[in-house]
Parts: C-alpha cells; structure tokens; sequence
C-alpha cells in the first residue's frame, strides 16, 4: 500500500511539473504572438491623408507614439502609420473622430508586464523543479535499509575476517556494557582489497548482524559539477545518519573522495580538499559512543589522505583479498548449487584452477558457463563450457592444476 501511495504522489509531481511546462510554453505562444502583433509591417501615409480619415471618421483604433502614429482603418486589418506632428491637441481631436486611442507606452507595458510573469515563472518552475530534482536524488542516494538481509554466513569462506568482524559486532549490540569498562566503540573502518571479493557483502554483513540501520553510498554520489556541491552532500549523509542512530554508513570506492589533498590550486583539486576537509569536521563532530559507524571500501588505501585515516577517525583496517582454496571451493558450491556439472569435473580441481581470481569473477565465469551449455542443448556444464567461458571474460585458468 505504501509503494502503490509513493508511486500515485510521484505521478502526481510529475504531472504538476508537465502541466508547469505546458502554461509556460502557452504564455510564450502568446507573447510571441503579441510581439508579432505590435512588430507587423505597416503602410506609411501622409499626415494629411490620416487627417482624412479622421475627419471622415474612419479611424478605429490608433496609437500615438512620440515619432508617429500608427493606426487601423475601420473595417479593414491593415495597419498605417504616419508622422505625429505632436500638437497639443492630436489625442482630444482623434477621440472626437470616434477612434479608440491608446499610447506606446501602455502596450509596451503591458507587453512587458507579461513577458515578466513569463520569466518569473519560468524560472521559478526552474528553481522548483531543480530543488525537486536533487531532493528527490539526495533521497534516493542516501536510501536508509533497516535490514539488509545478508549475514556472514552468506559470505563464502574469509573466516579470519568474519570472525574478527564480529567483535565489531558485539561493540554495536552491547556498547553499553563495553562503555562501562572504558572501551570505545570504533569510529571508522577501512575495508581494503582487490575489487569484486565482497567488501561490501561484509558492510552489509555486519549491519544486519549487529541490529543497526544502514545507508549505502559510493564516492561518485559526492560528485557534481557545482562548486561545494559535494561539501553539502556529506553534510547531508551524516545529519542523516545522526537522525537514525544506531547506524553504518558505507562509503564504496572511498579513494575518489578521501584521495591524498593536493594543493595545485586546480577547479577539481579544490573540491576535492573541500570534501576531505568536511569529511574531517564530519568525522570529528560526533562521539565513538553516539551510535554512528562508518565503513569505507577502497581498491587503493595507499591513496588516501594521512588526516583522513588516522587512528580516531578510521581505527581499523580490514584487508578483505581474492579468496583462498577453501573459499574458492564454498563459492563454486554456492554458484552450482542450482546448475549440473558434468561428472568429470572435480570442485576442488577447479578451484585450484581459478586461484587468483575474484569471487565475482569467479561468478561471472559459472555463469556464463552454463550459458553457453543451455546454448548448446548440454543438460550439465561441461569443461569445454569453462574453458569458453574463461575465453569469453578473458579469464586465464590453470589448467594445469586442475584435474578435470
């Protein structure tokens, strides 16, 4: 029922915006169409001639303007204009003639009073939609998860580091207790490694485990054009966070935001020192005891900024590498679980084969694997099906090791 409501109000916004777009361009039409209007060509005339049709009474509608005068002929469409002498009496003398007189200054008024609600609300509707726009945006990046679903038992193998995890576990659950006997809860935690081995299956690992909310982010979502920009973004992510307290918030592909300052005094270098600065005063505003945990992941720890990483901001580094032959083992048994193998395929052989790879390449390569095999009418994937998948993700096997 929420998501039917959250749906209907978002047709609802999207329609007020249509119908915003559409007054608009209705109002440029019409001014347009003013403009044409007061800018047609005209026939020039004689001022005696004109002074004939007003004393003939054939004027209908004139406009006296300090240089001339311009004027239409009852019954006809065409506009003249003539010379305006500027007697004192011109304007009493056309009224007598029956002709409706206006001056060019209350139609260039009115045209100008109407091209003004057209600006304003066009750019107001601008401003609107902008402002909708980045909150509907900071919404959706910053998305707080109550529940992410994944335990570390649905993390193949790295017992080491699940089991070292789950003292950071026992801090969330039990702070209090850990309180009491002068033990700090971790500010900050630094997963580093090869990408594609789960280091963000272990954020949202130890979010679950420890009953906390969770809100994902990545380094790009603090990027933007726009000057101090980014800045405000990270404000934004942590008075989050501050408002749903217990909480982890995770920072994928940390290195493109806590990258090492550098003081060359580019565009881009400035934005990023601002970022890292109010990553800094972010980090520093609140308590290791206030509830809050912070999780970074990068590829390249080496990159980031000293300040950024040191002990009382990010206390603990995780090194989260490809997996292990017993890990690599538990991942082929999870990726198979569903799909046939052919008999003469070994587990274990084959993950002696895939050592050096990641658990996402090693995903991709079963997948595809048994792609090929379904492509191919083979009930069971077969070696030949590895060995073109491998082929297919540029995966290079050690067959030589494998006995299959």
């Amino acid at each position: 029922m929420k998501s039917t409501n959250k749906n209907t109000n978002n047709r609802k916004v999207h329609f007020n915006m249509a119908a915003l777009v559409v007054a608009v361009i209705i109002c440029a039409i019409a001014a347009t169409a003013a403009l044409n209007y007061m800018n047609a060509p005209s026939e020039k005339v004689s001022y005696s001639k004109f002074c004939e049709y007003m004393d003939s009474k054939k004027l209908d509608k004139v406009e006296l303007a300090e240089d001339k005068i311009s004027f239409m002929l009852k019954g006809e469409n065409g506009k003249y204009i003539t010379d305006n002498p500027e007697t004192p009496d011109i304007k009493e003398r056309i009224l007598l003639s029956g002709a409706e007189v206006t001056k060019d200054s209350e139609t260039a008024y009115l045209v100008t009073y109407v091209l003004d609600i057209i600006f304003d609300f066009l750019f107001f509707g601008i401003i609107g939609f902008l402002v909708y726009k980045f909150i509907s945006y900071s919404r959706k990046t910053f998305k707080l998860v109550r529940h992410t679903g994944v335990h570390f038992d649905d993390i193949a193998g790295m017992e080491r580091q699940k089991s070292e995890m789950m003292w950071l576990v026992n801090v969330l659950k039990n702070k209090k207790n850990f309180s009491e006997k002068g033990i700090r809860q971790v500010k900050g935690v630094i997963l580093e490694g090869p990408p594609g081995n789960g280091k963000t299956l272990f954020a949202k690992a130890l979010a679950e485990e420890s009953g906390v909310n969770f809100i994902a982010t990545r380094g790009a979502d603090f990027q933007s054009v726009f000057m101090s920009m980014g800045s405000m973004k990270i404000k934004r992510l942590f008075n989050k966070a501050k408002h749903h307290k217990p909480c982890i918030v995770f920072i994928d592909e940390f290195d493109s935001i806590g990258e090492r300052r550098n003081y060359a005094g580019t565009g881009i270098d400035k934005e990023n020192n601002r970022i890292i600065t109010t990553m800094l005063n972010e980090m520093d505003g609140f308590e290791a005891s206030d509830g809050i945990l912070v999780i970074a992941a990068t590829n390249s720890y080496t990159s980031l900024d000293g300040a950024l990483i040191r002990p009382g901001r990010f206390d603990v580094k995780y090194t989260i590498g490809k997996p292990d032959q017993d890990t690599r083992v538990r991942i082929l048994e999870i990726y198979t679980k569903d799909k046939k193998l052919a008999k003469n395929i070994e587990i274990t052989a084959l993950a002696a084969a895939l050592e050096g790879q990641s658990c996402a390449a090693i995903e991709t390569l079963i997948n595809t694997a048994a792609t090929i095999a379904e492509m191919n009418s083979r009930s069971g994937i077969t070696m030949s099906d590895i060995s073109k998948a491998a082929a297919d993700t540029h995966l290079k096997l050690k067959v030589n090791r494998a006995e299959v």
